[in-house]
């Protein structure tokens, strides 16, 4: 493929810039909570903010929350001063299970975490395999010279 704005814009190179919602469940001192929060998914414009907010010496991670997390029309809901909770010393920070929280959807939404399951087949010893690899031969490994196990003595 060669790479052009049509080809990037029906093969997954652009991020759309509508939120989307998603629940979230959190505690805080032993009391549970839950809430539809609207998610950015990941684009240009996050690497750009996680980038400035190194150069920044700011917190990348409260950047990337605040630069995520949005209200329905894609507003920010925090500045990195609310997450990291220098907008208010009274109100403190956000809690760990609500950043927990929230990094997972962002997560969820931009397609974070485990890829979609393939055709490649996993060995036992967690190798990949295929057609070709397996019409070569397994290898064979050698066995230990000894069959018992050696003992401490204590």
């Amino acid at each position: 493929m060669n790479l052009t704005l049509e080809n990037l814009a029906a093969n997954g190179g652009f991020v759309s810039r509508k939120a989307v919602p998603e629940a979230i469940k959190w505690t805080h001192e032993g009391q549970e909570f839950t809430a539809t929060v609207y998610v950015l998914p990941l684009s240009y414009a996050t690497a750009k903010s996680d980038i400035v907010a190194t150069q920044l010496k700011s917190d990348p991670i409260a950047a990337r929350i605040a630069h995520c997390i949005v209200d329905e029309e894609g507003k920010p809901l925090f500045t990195v001063a609310d997450v990291v909770g220098e907008a208010d010393p009274e109100r403190g920070p956000l809690s760990n299970s609500l950043t927990h929280e929230l990094l997972r959807v962002i997560g969820k939404v931009s397609k974070l975490g485990k890829p979609q399951a393939s055709s490649t087949k996993k060995t036992r010893s967690g190798t990949s395999s295929s057609s070709t690899a397996l019409a070569a031969g397994q290898s064979k490994k050698r066995k230990p010279a000894s069959a018992t196990p050696s003992s401490s003595a204590g």
